[in-house]
């Protein structure tokens, strides 16, 4: 019994790390994800989500699984949702500061979401094989 109540406190948990992950992106942007996907079908930001979505998972999933105790979990899953943001801006405005990445998105740009979307899976897995002890 004690394990199911482990397994959804830790579930739930990165259910709600996820989101929080999930919002913090898209607050620090200026476009309007939701009316972009929902109402234009834009694929590129819907891509470009699904990256970060997913190389979010990969980083809660590893805190998880690597974790010595909940406390610990939480904290390498808020360092996983901050390198991610950092990364981006490091790629944005570092790597590429002519270019702006969330202008070609908003846009449609699919080739621009399509790197973007790897560059999260990417930092996701990067971050993932950091959290081991």
């Amino acid at each position: 019994m004690e394990s199911i109540v482990s397994t959804l406190q830790y579930l739930g948990s990165g259910l709600i790390l996820l989101f929080i992950g999930f919002l913090a992106f898209t607050f620090t942007t200026k476009m309007s994800e939701q009316k972009l996907i929902l109402e234009d079908g834009n694929i590129a930001v819907a891509l470009k989500l699904a990256g970060k979505l997913v190389g979010l998972a990969i980083v809660i999933m590893s805190a998880a699984k690597y974790s010595v105790n909940y406390g610990d979990f939480i904290i390498w899953s808020l360092v996983g949702i901050i390198a991610q943001m950092v990364t981006y801006w490091i790629a944005e405005y570092v790597l590429f500061p002519k270019i702006s990445f969330a202008k070609k998105v908003e846009e449609g740009n699919i080739a621009v979401a399509a790197l973007l979307f790897t560059l999260s899976v990417t930092v996701g897995l990067l971050i993932s094989g950091s959290i081991s002890y």
